[in-house]
């Protein structure tokens, strides 16, 4: 049985969570947006960089993130 490969989107930044777009079991395509962040009064928006079902997310609207932390988890 193959296993199941992870991708972990994280935070690049100190950030605040404006709206997270996915939830679990949806399908993203490469380039969709994810999340939806806060820094400095500009919105920066998480992309996925690879296509595949969100396994798991992580944070909610109104989250503070550090830059490293685990946004969601994408499978293939």
């Amino acid at each position: 049985m193959a296993r199941e490969q992870v991708n972990e989107i994280v935070a690049e930044m100190v950030a605040n969570v404006l709206n997270v777009a996915v939830s679990p079991g949806d399908k993203v395509a490469t380039g969709d947006t994810v999340v939806l962040l806060e820094s400095m009064k500009m919105e920066i928006p998480v992309i996925a960089e690879h296509p595949g079902t969100v396994r798991a997310v992580k944070v909610g609207p109104g989250d503070v993130v550090q830059e490293g932390d685990v946004l969601l988890e994408l499978t293939d």
